[in-house]
């Protein structure tokens, strides 16, 4: 069993920075962030192989959006930049299911991924 707990959301305004981290209990493999709005489904953001040397990126997010993790102090992270009123959602992080190749194609999908957060919420104002 592993547990996760988000942080760092709030309220910015447009063009604004947040950092979120995701500090998890348990091993972890590949991790991923992933957000949400009312009545929408959940929309993948990035994803991190274990090693943190394979990052990726839903395309509205690239560019303005880091993500890092820190293996020693199991704990994940999110840099989001330039935050547009769009970026508005709760974001939640997980980690992906034993045996998950950390590749694009199988870290975009929420199916592929064990635990998840409470998740955290990210409010940009215009």
């Amino acid at each position: 069993q592993v547990q996760l707990v988000e942080s760092g959301g709030g309220l910015v305004q447009a063009g604004g920075s947040l950092r979120l981290s995701c500090a998890a209990s348990g091993r972890t493999f590949a991790m991923g962030w992933f957000r949400q709005v009312p009545g929408k489904e959940r929309e993948f953001v990035a994803a991190i192989s274990w090693s943190g040397g394979s990052t990726y990126y839903a395309d509205s997010v690239k560019g303005r959006f880091t993500i890092s993790r820190d293996n020693a102090k199991n704990t994940m992270y999110l840099e989001m930049n330039s935050l547009k009123p769009e970026d508005t959602a709760v974001y939640y992080c997980a980690t992906a299911r034993t045996g998950i190749i950390a590749t694009m194609t199988s870290l975009i999908k929420d199916q592929n991924y064990a635990y998840w957060g409470q998740g955290t919420q990210v409010t940009v104002s215009s």
